[in-house]
């Protein structure tokens, strides 16, 4: 009789590491978009999946909304567009855990961040009620921040298109997002060529891939 079918151990495959979640953040016009699509392209030209993605995500229902809002197409209250900004955010929720879970990276272009630091420069709201609603939401291994002086932001292709892109606004959004600041936050100076500031953004991103050790991701904002 053989036996060894019962002696047999079968092997389980470990889960892959999951990805890192990567946040780009700063005021606008300081290159946010341009430099989080070459750090995908560069993670996946070195074996190591990613995916873009950005905030707002103007192609959901609630994105062209915000879209609109954005555009100046409609007016609404300072409450119901942080909430619809959050709401976005929480939309690519399931999409950001289960990528990282397969092992990918996540690159974000503006996160939480953005919406608590852009509805509280409107001064009818505090940052601690702008941050309840994104309170849960996955928190970054790392958010490098582009940091260009406003006034250069300005000169800048199409600044002012925009409903927020006004200097005086631009200063105190400045502000929220400096209160913001905690130790996984990595100021990048945007005020180098593209190619410098994506040299030092893929150095930030490689300190990180080597430190981290990648277990569970906490909640953002959870105590």
């Amino acid at each position: 009789m053989n036996y060894s079918s019962c002696n047999s151990t079968t092997s389980v495959a470990a889960p892959p590491r999951r990805g890192a979640l990567i946040v780009i953040e700063g005021c606008d016009r300081t290159g946010k978009t341009t430099q989080a699509m070459k750090l995908v392209e560069y993670l996946n030209g070195s074996d190591r999946k990613a995916i873009f993605m950005r905030f707002p995500d103007r192609t959901t229902p609630i994105g062209c909304l915000i879209d609109s809002y954005l555009s100046r197409g409609v007016n609404l209250e300072d409450q119901v567009i942080h909430l619809l900004f959050s709401a976005n955010r929480w939309e690519s929720h399931p999409k950001i855990i289960s990528t990282l879970k397969s092992g990918a990276s996540v690159i974000i272009d503006r996160y939480a961040f953005s919406g608590v630091a852009f509805s509280a420069a409107k001064e009818s709201l505090g940052l601690q009620w702008c941050k309840g609603s994104d309170a849960g939401l996955p928190k970054p291994d790392v958010v490098l921040f582009l940091d260009l002086p406003l006034e250069q932001a300005a000169t800048r292709g199409e600044y002012g298109s925009e409903r927020y892109e006004e200097l005086k606004f631009q200063q105190r959004v400045y502000k929220n997002y400096m209160a913001l600041r905690d130790d996984t936050w990595k100021m990048i100076d945007a005020s180098k060529s593209i190619e410098e500031v994506q040299r030092s953004m893929e150095a930030e991103v490689e300190r990180v891939m080597k430190e981290s050790k990648f277990g569970p991701l906490p909640g953002l904002w959870w105590s």
